[in-house]
């Protein structure tokens, strides 16, 4: 019952409203004002005003007897909910013309801290839901876990979503690439390889090249960003693009093939050795538990690997 009265509290009832009502439909007759406060424990000296609110919304009716006594009767929930349906989607509609027509032109471009799981992966779940043209995300299935139902019904609304997927998907979504070059411990380090590490993950999420969240997970502890700055909503975008372009050619000239490309050309040597893992990302966050960036590893700890 908690769950339920919590539940029409978020759509506009009080706790006092949301409580009578319950105890309404639980009833299975008409009640009342004395029977509704003695089984909902909204207090007798505001149970009338409270079903008298239940009355005017229309959740509720008012039932007269012989003897002029009032019981009371609930809309059936069925009816209670298509008409809160309908009246969100009323509200929404209007606000989608009248809330953009007040918005003052920002000053700066938008950026702000996320600095927990619930805020990143709530701003992420933002980003995937507001998307109208195209999505690029990296992904690990632990989130893709979380996120992966709002990805579903934005592809389905014909959302282009390209997704570099960090192990092997459940259920593919979107134009989504399993990172499978390279895999872990395939190339020793320095060479060009990367050691994938489940327990430090990097999220990227960027929507209609107009916004982007970068955040990352590490041992309980979670960072990120929220940015509409043009500039890095292009560098989030490139780097999921440029992640899934490595990962189809990979697959298309042979994975020793690229991993030896990646070990003997000068070149591409020197533009990896120092891309690193999303480990290092939250040192330089100051995420507890992990070292600043640019201070020695304590004794016994690895250097970090590079991530291609």
């Amino acid at each position: 019952m908690r769950d339920v009265v919590e539940q029409l509290q978020r759509l506009g009832m009080s706790g006092y409203e949301a409580k009578a009502y319950v105890t309404l439909v639980g009833a299975g007759q008409p009640l009342n004002g004395y029977e509704v406060a003695k089984r909902s424990g909204v207090p007798r000296s505001t149970v009338y005003e409270t079903l008298g609110k239940l009355v005017a919304k229309g959740a509720a009716y008012e039932l007269r007897g012989s003897d002029d006594a009032t019981d009371y009767l609930p809309l059936p929930p069925r009816s209670l909910l298509e008409r809160m349906r309908r009246e969100f989607t009323d509200s929404i509609e209007s606000l989608e013309v009248s809330l953009p027509a007040i918005v003052a032109p920002p000053k700066a471009h938008l950026i702000h801290n996320l600095k927990d799981a619930g805020a990143l992966l709530a701003r992420a779940e933002d980003v995937v839901a507001g998307a109208r043209g195209d999505l690029f995300l990296s992904i690990w299935p632990e989130e893709m876990g979380l996120l992966s139902s709002l990805i579903r019904r934005a592809v389905e609304r014909g959302v282009e979503t390209s997704v570099m997927h960090f192990g092997a998907a459940r259920e593919p979504v979107g134009d989504l690439y399993e990172h499978r070059f390279p895999s872990p411990g395939a190339v020793p380090e320095g060479e060009g390889g990367a050691k994938e590490d489940p327990d430090h993950r990097l999220l990227v999420v960027a929507g209609d090249r107009r916004e982007a969240l970068i955040g990352g997970f590490a041992g309980g502890t979670a960072w990120g960003v929220y940015t509409e700055d043009p500039a890095v909503v292009a560098m989030a975008v490139d780097y999921v693009r440029q992640d899934i372009a490595l990962q189809i050619v990979a697959d298309r000239v042979g994975h020793e093939t690229m991993r030896e490309i990646l070990s003997t050309d000068p070149g591409l040597r020197r533009l990896l050795a120092d891309r690193d893992r999303p480990a290092t990302l939250l040192r330089a966050a100051g995420v507890p538990g992990h070292r600043p960036y640019g201070s020695p590893p304590s004794p016994g700890t690895p250097a970090p690997h590079d991530h291609a």
